[in-house]
């Protein structure tokens, strides 16, 4: 690839992440934060939005508590946005998480939410920061529904990326790739308005599976979680 070429490719990745970056410093932060709460203020779309989102946290949780042995564990919860993992799983006794997003808006929100709970802030720690800055060891690296801001190039990487941060666990979940999802896909970019900027990527399986597959680790459950406007592929890995 020329330089020129991948000078290019770099000020658009940098560009996209700025636009992402703005969107939930704003109008996404105010729009995801009711979405992700109990908030009445919501549409359907958003509503289903907010039911998927739980099921694939509520899978999560079930598969960390059925491996046991929380409480001698490190976890990094990879784009955490307002903590809707990071704190179920801190009160289900995981020993320590580091928990991060891009947004601080984000950030700043999931420790007030955390100081609510009651939850030490030894224990759950939040830091604004994108993926790619991300570095540490830890038992389990989950990232989830973070991926649809990722092309499947990127994605792949960024996979490889988190898998070289998990020293037994990695669980991500993506937007998968299908013809039905990308006519609903079409459809969704209807909703919720023009205020949302941001694109949304749906990324191929295989990619994703050979991507963790080149880091050492092989895919030990999946699911569907789906809801109307709502589609996420769960794949956990395991070292081995």
């Amino acid at each position: 690839m020329a330089s020129s070429d991948l000078l290019d490719k770099t000020l658009a990745k940098d560009s996209e992440k700025q636009e992402v970056k703005g969107y939930f410093e704003t109008t996404g932060f105010d729009r995801w934060n009711r979405i992700y709460s109990d908030s009445t203020e919501v549409n359907r779309v958003q509503r289903n939005i907010r039911i998927g989102h739980q099921k694939t946290v509520d899978n999560v949780l079930a598969w960390l508590n059925e491996q046991g042995n929380l409480a001698n564990r490190s976890f990094c919860d990879a784009g955490c946005g307002v903590g809707s993992l990071s704190l179920p799983l801190a009160q289900l006794g995981a020993g320590s998480i580091a928990a991060s997003d891009l947004s601080e808006a984000m950030v700043t929100e999931a420790a007030r939410r955390a100081g609510e709970a009651g939850i030490p802030s030894e224990r759950l720690n939040f830091t604004a920061s994108d993926l790619e800055s991300l570095e540490g060891r830890y038992d389990t690296v989950i990232c989830l529904d973070v991926f649809i801001h990722y092309p499947q190039a990127a994605a792949e990487e960024m996979v490889r990326h988190l898998a070289g941060m998990a020293e037994q666990h990695l669980i991500v979940s993506f937007a998968p790739y299908t013809p039905l999802l990308a006519v609903l896909k079409g459809i969704g970019q209807l909703f919720p308005g023009p205020s949302k900027t941001t694109r949304a990527y749906t990324l191929r399986e295989a990619g994703i599976v050979a991507a963790a597959a080149a880091c050492g680790f092989k895919p030990v459950r999946r699911s569907l979680n789906k809801a109307p406007f709502y589609f996420s592929r769960l794949i956990a890995f395991e070292r081995g």
